[in-house]
C-alpha cells in the first residue's frame, strides 16, 4: 500500500457556501482581455517560440458522444478511447472516440458528491503503458483526496477498476471550491489544483493544502525541488480549475475569481498569486499578476489546454471557449471567444494532438439547462 501523507499538520476545513460557487458574484461585462491597472504538453506543428496569429479559428468537426451525466475529468488513453469521470455519480466511463460508445469501467469507492464536490479530475500514470494506473481526485466524507486504480479493460464492464490506493489525503473540502484538476507534468510529477473552500485564509497559509497548486511524486510525496519542502508548489489561489503546459514546459493555470476577475496565470514555484488580498491585477509586487483577467460572467474558467501556440480555456458561466495567444508567458494579442452560447457551459478541454482538441460540456452539473442530449464531447480543429 502506498504510503499516505498524514493530514494532521494540514488544515482540513469545511467551508461555508454563500451559494455562488463556480459563478461567483455578478461582475459586469468588460471587453475581453482588458487588463485593469495595478496534462502534459501536446505536440504542436509550430516551432517552439513562434508567435501564433493574432486571430484564430475554431471548427466543430463532430459530436463524439452525448448523454453524459455531470462529466468533469477527461483523460485520453494512448491505446484509444477517452476516460470520463461523473462528478455526481462517482463513476468512470470509457468513450470510444470513433463510435461514441460508452462503457462504464466502474464506481470509485468513497466518493461523497455534494455541491461542487464529487469525482473530479482524472490523470493517467506517467508509466501507464506498463502499470495501467488511473489517478482520480475526489471528495470523500472528510476531505478531498487523490487515489490511483488499476484499469483492466479485459474485465467485464462495471468491474474494470481495481481497488483505490490513496496516494494523498487531507485536502480541505467544502460545499464549493474543492479544486479538482490533476495532471502529470513533463517532469512526471503530479500537479494538483485545490480550492480554499470559502475559508479565504487557507490560500495564504503555506501549511494548508487549500487554495494551492500542489506538486507530488506519483506515490504522493512532496516532489523533489518543491519551494517549501512540502507539497505546496504555489499559493494564494482561490479555486484552481485548469492546468496545462506549453511546448517549453511552462505551466499555466486557470482560476475562479469572486465578484470581479477570473484569471489565467503563468505558474512559478513558490510564487504568491494574491488571493484573498488581490483579485486580478494588483499594484503590489509581492503578488504574481495574471496573464489576463475576465469578468466572472464572461468566463468562470474551468479546464485549459495548449495547442497551436495558444491556451484554450473553457468557460462555465461564460459558455464560451477562450483562445489566449502567447508570446512566451505573455499574451501576444487580445483573447478571442468562440462557441459563445452554442453548447452551454464548457467544463473541460484537452489536447487531441496537433491542432485538435476534445471539448466537454457541463450542462448537467446543477447550474445548466440540460436538454434531451445532456452533456457531450466535441472534436474541434483550431488555429
Amino acid at each position: 500500500m502506498t504510503a499516505m501523507l498524514a493530514a494532521a499538520t494540514l488544515l482540513v476545513t469545511a467551508g461555508c457556501s454563500s451559494g455562488d460557487g463556480e459563478e461567483s458574484g455578478g461582475g459586469g461585462s468588460t471587453s475581453p482581455g482588458s487588463s485593469q491597472p495595478g496534462a502534459s504538453a501536446p505536440a504542436s506543428g509550430r516551432t517552439a517560440e513562434e508567435t501564433p496569429p493574432a486571430k484564430g479559428s475554431v471548427k466543430v468537426v463532430r459530436t463524439v458522444t452525448e448523454g453524459l451525466k455531470s462529466p468533469w475529468g477527461l483523460a485520453p488513453l494512448p491505446e484509444g478511447g477517452l476516460l470520463v469521470s461523473s462528478r455526481d455519480e462517482g463513476t468512470i466511463t470509457r468513450v470510444d472516440e470513433k463510435t461514441g460508445k460508452k462503457t462504464e469501467l466502474g464506481s470509485v469507492p468513497g466518493v461523497a458528491p455534494a455541491g461542487e464536490g464529487g469525482l473530479m479530475g482524472l490523470a493517467l500514470s506517467p508509466s501507464y503503458a506498463s502499470d495501467h494506473m488511473v489517478y482520480a481526485y475526489f471528495t470523500s466524507d472528510s476531505d478531498n483526496r487523490i487515489v490511483r486504480m488499476l484499469y483492466d479493460a479485459k474485465k467485464p464492464a462495471g468491474q474494470q477498476l481495481g481497488a483505490p490506493d490513496t496516494v494523498f489525503r487531507g485536502i480541505p473540502k467544502g460545499t464549493n471550491h474543492n479544486g479538482g484538476r490533476i495532471a502529470f507534468g513533463p517532469d512526471k510529477m503530479l500537479y494538483v489544483g485545490t480550492g480554499e473552500t470559502y475559508v479565504t485564509e487557507l490560500a495564504q497559509d503555506k501549511k494548508s493544502t487549500g487554495g494551492k497548486i500542489l506538486r507530488l511524486t506519483p506515490e504522493g510525496e512532496p516532489a523533489p525541488g518543491n519551494p517549501f519542502n512540502s507539497p505546496v508548489y504555489s499559493y494564494g489561489h482561490r479555486n484552481v480549475q485548469g492546468l496545462a503546459w506549453d511546448s517549453k514546459q511552462r505551466l499555466f493555470a486557470s482560476e475562479f475569481g469572486q465578484d470581479t476577475w477570473d484569471e489565467l496565470n503563468h505558474i512559478k514555484p513558490g510564487d504568491n498569486y494574491g488571493w484573498p488580498e488581490a483579485e486580478g491585477q494588483s499594484d503590489d509586487s509581492k503578488y504574481h499578476n495574471p496573464i489576463d483577467q475576465w469578468s466572472t460572467d464572461e468566463a468562470s474558467p474551468s479546464g485549459i489546454a495548449y495547442a497551436e501556440g495558444s491556451i484554450w480555456m473553457a468557460g462555465l458561466r461564460g459558455k464560451r471557449l477562450w483562445r489566449i495567444p502567447l508570446n512566451g508567458t505573455e499574451e501576444s494579442a487580445d483573447p478571442q471567444a468562440f462557441l459563445e452560447g452554442d453548447y452551454g457551459r464548457l467544463r473541460t478541454v484537452v489536447s487531441a494532438g496537433g491542432n485538435k482538441l476534445w471539448l466537454m460540456t457541463s450542462e448537467t452539473d446543477g447550474r445548466g439547462t440540460p436538454e434531451s442530449g445532456d452533456d457531450k464531447i466535441l472534436e474541434l480543429e483550431v488555429t
